[in-house]
């Protein structure tokens, strides 16, 4: 559906009252009261149905926001036009907080027989081969000990210590 065709918004009785609570109680993301109050606006059958251009200069967006909005009301209904879609591209976590600990512990351990010091890549390895992951990358194993206070070689090991005042 291109998005030049003009779809008519009909709101029952039931999704008007719906959104007009909305509008006045509870707290809401700024994203839903204005799709709520373009949705309104735009009600072919409501008290005052107006042009897409009036209604975007009344709720300060684009035309095309508008647009969007009643085509995306038309096709997927009232909930789906209110709430806002969970990213599909976007990464997640691959350690929550014991895996990361998991993580921080084995880098601070002595490093195994015939090496100098944990590598990435050995570390990667270690925790698939502990089953603490299905797998995992080298960069997110240096991406998350990065974040961590913890230093394994220094004398301080991530701890805090003030000098003490010279005096004068």
């Amino acid at each position: 559906m291109a998005l030049a065709e003009k779809v008519v918004v009909r709101l029952t009785g039931e999704e008007r009252k719906s959104l007009t609570r909305l509008l006045r109680t509870g707290t809401h993301s700024a994203a839903m009261r204005r799709r709520a109050q373009i949705l309104l606006k735009a009600d072919a059958e409501g008290p005052d149905a107006w042009t897409d251009e009036e209604v975007a200069e009344h709720v300060e967006v684009a035309v095309n926001t508008v647009m969007r909005v009643r085509h995306q009301f038309a096709s997927e209904g009232l909930e789906a036009t209110l709430r806002r879609k969970k990213p599909t591209g976007r990464q997640y976590r691959k350690l929550d907080g014991k895996q990361e600990a998991q993580l921080i512990a084995l880098a601070c351990s002595p490093a195994p027989d015939g090496q100098a010091r944990w590598t990435m890549e050995l570390l990667a390895d270690r925790l698939v081969e502990m089953k603490v992951v299905e797998s995992i990358g080298s960069a997110t194993v240096w991406r998350t000990l990065k974040k961590t206070t913890s230093s394994p070689g220094s004398s301080k090991s991530g701890s805090f210590r003030r000098r003490p005042a010279r005096a004068s």
